[in-house]
């Protein structure tokens, strides 16, 4: 009898320390999650709708050109450092903008003042040709969302870019 009460207590106490180091171990899985990301709040961070390969030179012709960037989420999310480039390299980095939930900007090739929905990147060429691809990064420079247009075949065109 004593030996079956040894194991039955050897078993408790295994089972206590097993459940004290779940226990531990949860807030720090959680502090985790938090610490590495920015992942969170970004995830609702998306390229919507993209209006390219505008025709003409000219200031209104160039901010007929743009990009939508769209925060899906209720809660607003800071871009600063975020960048926005094409497939030949071309960057716009975002400066001082808190995007609202469940708001947009758009990001026009042209000259203009930028306002809480359009942003101008003062280009004096297009950017967004017929065929591109559209990459925004985090402000660390991970991969938030693309977009690509013009390929011979649409199907699919997300499966490896969004993260």
């Amino acid at each position: 009898m004593s030996a079956s009460l040894a194991t039955r207590r050897l078993l408790a106490a295994v089972l206590a320390a097993g459940a004290l180091v779940g226990a531990a171990a949860v807030p720090a899985a959680a502090h985790d999650d938090d610490r590495r990301g920015h992942r969170g709040p970004h995830s609702s961070i998306v390229i919507g709708d993209v209006q390219n390969d505008s025709h003409g030179r000219d200031n209104r012709a160039l901010n007929r050109e743009w990009i939508e960037v769209k925060n899906t989420g209720r809660h607003s999310v800071d871009l600063s450092g975020f960048t926005l480039t094409d497939r030949d390299g071309n960057r716009y980095r975002f400066n001082h903008l808190r995007l609202d939930g469940r708001s947009s900007v758009r990001v026009h090739t042209g000259h203009g003042r930028d306002t809480h929905h359009d942003l101008y990147q003062n280009r004096r060429h297009q950017i967004w040709d017929e065929r591109d691809t559209a990459t925004l990064r985090d402000d660390r420079g991970r991969v938030v969302d693309t977009e690509s247009w013009g390929g011979r075949s649409h199907h699919g065109h997300h499966e490896n870019h969004r993260r």
